[in-house]
């Protein structure tokens, strides 16, 4: 044979080889910053592997967890890799929905903060990768906080906050005391609510699985938050999630946002926000007298469900998309301010970080408090901070979520919703037999 020929037949050969092994990957994700961002990056992945092909749908938060609860429960295969949160993962993993995921040493399990990996672990098997976590905490706008005569306390509490909301809203230069979440969801509203809740001191149930949304603490928390975002929320708040309040404090229209501390990162960035240097932090606030804060812990994960037909090539990709290597690329593209946090221990040992994010120190204090075993100061049957660790909650939160909107919206009334939360609750709570 002669050498071209020769040369062009292996050629042929390698890309047969090539053609066989593909796989084709579809990624169901939401529509958050970091991911938004490890979707511009997919060219670096395929250049590492050339042999899968990735697919996105990049969707609203509620409608991500619609269509991905519906596909899996229903085995439908639609998805390769999942975007879920640390809700889902060690309940899907319980019933065997999700494929256990075993990643090389050099990935280095161990170096995930054990608050994130424990939640993601059931029997001793990782079920999600972490790309992204987080507890809670305050923004807030130190030049507002100036003009007003104000300062920040160490540990603020609502009454406080709800004092300087109103203080420095200034509605004929477009500012809001405070932007918080209305938007209707177990994930939306709900985690800001029930977190909110639990600085108050109330409970979803009592040791019995009774609901308690007919106790004073329940009537103090959504009476507080209806009336501070009637006096220094944003017109149409009921429609506002975390990505529209984000935009509206990036854009100079909050005095005050309590919210992930995810967001450090988006409302830090000068290329981003337009406040950038006018920003500070501080921990998440609570009732006075009542020695609670929000206990708001989460993360986004990538998790393969059993219905997938490509696992090997989705788990290539989550290894490369949540690993230290992957921070790396970010921090040399985008600067270490941009860099995905809370997953992992190195990352806050990492001083060009600490350097870039001047939120790092208070977004890792508030992930180490928080404690999901104990979210509030009375006792209950379960465990989560802004949301409840059943599988009957996603229905149920999401159910109330509507309800609480509509306080936000002035359809309804608080005692009203607060009625209509506690028969809905209870009835479907007793469905479920609990409590029984």
């Amino acid at each position: 044979m002669r050498p071209f020929a020769f040369l062009m037949g292996a050629a042929s050969a390698l890309a047969f080889a090539v053609t066989a092994n593909a796989a084709a990957i579809t990624i169901a994700t939401v529509n958050n910053g970091d991911m938004i961002r490890m979707q511009g990056l997919t060219s670096e992945f395929t250049k590492a592997h050339p042999d899968i092909t990735v697919n996105w749908v990049t969707l609203e938060e509620n409608i991500l967890r619609e269509r991905v609860t519906t596909d899996i429960a229903t085995g439908g295969g639609q998805y390769d890799i999942l975007t879920i949160g640390n809700y889902e993962v060690p309940i899907w993993g319980k019933q065997g929905w999700l494929t256990p995921l075993e990643f090389s040493a050099d990935y280095d399990v161990d170096d995930l903060l054990p608050a994130i990996r424990g939640g993601l672990t059931v029997d001793g098997k990782l079920y999600g990768a972490p790309f992204y976590g987080e507890s809670a905490f305050l923004m807030y706008r130190k030049d507002l906080f100036e003009k007003a005569g104000l300062t920040m306390p160490d540990d603020p509490t609502w009454e406080f906050i709800g004092d300087a909301a109103r203080k420095i809203t200034d509605r004929s230069a477009g500012i809001n005391g405070i932007c918080l979440r209305g938007k209707a969801g177990w994930g939306e509203n709900m985690a800001l609510v029930s977190s909110m809740a639990n600085s108050f001191g109330a409970r979803w149930f009592d040791e019995n699985w009774a609901p308690q949304f007919d106790q004073p603490e329940w009537k103090e928390t959504l009476q507080f938050y209806a009336d501070l975002m009637k006096d220094a929320g944003p017109q149409g708040a009921s429609s506002n999630g975390f990505n529209e309040s984000l935009t509206l404090f990036q854009q100079g229209k909050c005095g005050m946002w309590i919210d992930a501390t995810s967001a450090g990162s988006f409302v830090s960035d000068p290329k981003q926000s337009t406040v950038a240097d006018k920003v500070a932090f501080s921990i998440y606030p609570h009732k006075e007298g009542v020695d609670n804060h929000g206990n708001w812990l989460w993360s986004w994960n990538l998790a393969i469900p059993t219905s997938s037909k490509n696992a090997d090539a989705a788990k290539t990709f989550i290894e490369w998309a949540t690993d230290k290597a992957y921070t790396e690329m970010v921090a040399a593209k985008e600067g270490w301010v941009n860099v995905p946090p809370g997953t992992r221990t190195s990352l806050y040992e990492n001083q060009n970080y600490l350097d870039a994010a001047g939120f790092a120190a208070k977004a890792k204090a508030a992930m180490d408090a928080a404690d999901i075993t104990k979210p509030t100061v009375k006792p209950v049957p379960y465990t989560g901070g802004q949301f409840v660790a059943i599988p009957e909650f996603q229905s149920i939160g999401t159910t109330v979520g509507q309800l609480f909107a509509a306080v936000i919206a002035g359809q309804s009334s608080v005692d009203d919703a607060l009625a209509q939360a506690q028969k809905t609750t209870e009835r479907e709570i007793r469905r479920a037999g609990y409590g029984k």
